[in-house]
């Protein structure tokens, strides 16, 4: 077999490069496009899903949150961050933490300028097997009878007098100073509850009480003590009268007399609760009492019995 010249082998592979160029270049731009049409479509894919990430369209926080990328870092769960601020609870309220109110006076005495202290006298001057009566509310219609019962049993008692009682009746006042007993100041009207009512009126209910008591017992009297309708001392109170020479006189023993329970409970409840020492509360004026009367006339004779001294209450 003859072989092609030279010249001619390389005019055959000139024709062949001819024929195959344009096929080559077609394959090489498919090529290529097939790649930049996949890089902008990767492109477009990651500008498509990173700004619903970020704008946290899913409800989660991104990522790229600082609050999610602090370790250890406090959140507040939703339903606080979206409370109302009326719904916190308020501060310095007065009926704040009651546990932390101060202790009662009678547990923790104040001293006072004239000596005296903010403490509420719930027992007698000189202890012992004593007890102090008291009573209240008067003069009143009760006051001479109980005086008629006291003097027969040789006993002696605390009158908390109301102002405006004292000015109806001052010949009573004088009868219970004549015969031994005490005075105490129960106010001039008898306001409940005492402490609602602004200071000066306060001031007026106490020293004003004590001068129209003064003014009917006469020459010579005193009255060491202050007792709060309804018992509803407060350090208020309690100052007020302080600074008017009275000691706060409270009771260890209340019949509830004013109640009107009947003789034999008042009876009763005096014999169950009395200790030595005690302060007894009744009442002589007020309304009727009848009862308290009739309770006395028992008890009176039952406390001597047992060995009762009749005695004043502590800080006259």
């Amino acid at each position: 077999m003859r072989m092609p010249s030279p010249r001619s082998r390389r005019t055959l592979g000139l024709g062949l490069a001819a024929l195959l160029a344009p096929s080559m270049i077609a394959a090489c731009g498919s090529a290529t496009a097939a790649r930049t049409t996949s890089a902008e479509g990767a492109r477009t894919t990651a500008a498509a899903v990173t700004p619903r990430d970020s704008a946290g369209t899913t409800g989660s926080p991104s990522p790229a949150s600082p609050s999610a990328s602090i370790p250890g870092q406090r959140t507040a769960p939703p339903s606080t961050a979206a409370k109302s601020p009326s719904s916190a609870p308020a501060t310095g309220s007065p009926t704040a933490a009651p546990s932390s109110a101060p202790a009662s006076p009678s547990a923790t005495p104040s001293p006072t300028g004239d000596g005296r202290s903010h403490q509420i006298v719930r027992w007698t001057a000189h202890g012992g097997r004593s007890v102090a009566l008291t009573f209240d509310d008067g003069p009143g219609p009760a006051t001479r009878p109980i005086l008629d019962l006291l003097r027969e049993y040789h006993a002696h008692a605390t009158f908390c007098l109301v102002g405006n009682e004292v000015e109806r009746d001052p010949a009573a006042v004088r009868r219970i100073v004549a015969e031994g007993h005490r005075l105490c100041d129960h106010t001039v009207d008898h306001p409940q509850p005492l402490h609602s009512r602004p200071h000066d009126r306060q001031v007026h209910e106490i020293a004003d009480a004590k001068q129209s008591i003064l003014r009917a017992a006469g020459p010579g009297a005193e009255v060491p003590w202050f007792r709060a309708p309804g018992g509803d001392f407060t350090a208020e109170n309690e100052q007020i009268a302080a600074d008017h020479g009275m000691t706060s006189l409270g009771w260890s023993v209340d019949p509830r007399d004013w109640a009107k329970p009947g003789a034999p409970a008042i009876v009763a409840n005096v014999q169950q609760h009395l200790r030595p020492g005690g302060v007894v509360l009744m009442h002589d004026g007020g309304g009727d009492r009848s009862q308290t009367i009739e309770a006395l006339k028992q008890l009176l004779p039952w406390l001597q019995a047992q060995g009762y001294t009749f005695d004043f209450p502590a800080g006259g």
